[in-house]
């Protein structure tokens, strides 16, 4: 069946919160020593981590793990309890960081994004974005102008539904306006994102790998469904 839309997970898949130095210069464990680099990529991995907790939690925080991405008060908690089970104790850094993390423009798009986006909407394709997410993404496009190229974004925290129940999808196809079966989701988790498979919309993988070592894999996953 023809492809008419498609869907795209943001985190891992269009942008990624890279590692930048600037923020992670001045964090000291409890001794003050300062996190080496081993210390502050585990620190990243951990702060962009799909799924699965990164850090042993109580019940309370366990609760606000899972729900994290429903509600932005619950990913706040966890996040900064994270960062301090992570090796950063001292709260304004932890605070710090984690403002990093939600603010779009610190968010670092892949190379091939904007063609993607470009080529895909050019075509007459519908394009959305659907992300487990408890911030508003938005700006990471419209700083670029890539809003333009986007029929749809579909955030969690916004249809109370999170990836990969099959609602969030529902919802996803259903404001394109495309059958599920005419759908591509394209994602870097095959649990939360392949999820889409259960909907019948077909399902790409892309690896999220820092964006200078993946200059075109949106474009491929495209080309291989013979949609570009």
């Amino acid at each position: 069946m023809t492809i008419r839309a498609v869907l795209f997970d943001f985190s891992g898949t269009l942008f990624r919160l890279e590692q930048d130095e600037t923020w992670l210069a001045d964090l000291t464990d409890t001794d003050g020593a300062r996190l080496d680099l081993e210390a502050q990529t585990e620190l990243m991995r951990r702060m962009t981590a799909p799924v699965g907790k990164v850090v042993e939690l109580n019940d309370e925080y366990t609760h606000a793990w899972e729900n994290r991405d429903l509600d932005p008060a619950l990913h706040r908690k966890v996040y900064l309890e994270v960062l301090k089970q992570s090796g950063v104790p001292r709260a304004e850094q932890a605070v710090a960081l984690y403002d990093r993390l939600i603010d779009p423009s610190q968010w670092t798009p892949y190379p091939d994004t904007e063609a993607v986006l470009k080529s895909a909407a050019g075509r007459g394709l519908k394009v959305g974005v659907l992300s487990n997410i408890a911030f508003d993404i938005r700006p990471a496009f419209a700083a670029r102008g890539w809003d333009a190229y986007v029929d749809e974004f579909v955030l969690s925290f916004e249809v109370n539904a999170i990836k990969p129940q099959p609602e969030v999808f529902r919802i996803a196809v259903g404001k394109l306006g495309v059958p599920a079966e005419e759908t591509l989701m394209v994602g870097d988790h095959v649990d939360a994102d392949g999820g889409a498979l259960a909907i019948g919309c077909e399902f790409a993988l892309v690896d999220p790998l820092p964006t200078a070592e993946r200059p075109d894999a949106l474009l491929g996953a495209l080309r291989t469904h013979g949609v570009l």
